[in-house]
């Protein structure tokens, strides 16, 4: 299952600016599905246990 890229604000608490800085950057992966740009759900978990695991470092 894959979101469009304007629903993770809402679920992770970021502005939209923020999100589009993450799939720029690579930390977020996303799939180009012909013009429309998708974020995988497993990209979002990835994403959250990433950050969690390096808070916890």
């Amino acid at each position: 299952m894959a979101v469009r890229r304007n629903r993770p604000p809402a679920r992770l608490q970021l502005g939209r600016s923020a999100v589009y800085d993450l799939l720029r950057t690579r930390p977020l992966a996303s799939i180009t599905l012909g013009r429309a740009r998708r974020i995988p759900t497993h990209a979002l978990t990835d994403f959250i246990r990433t950050r969690l695991d390096q808070e916890a470092a």
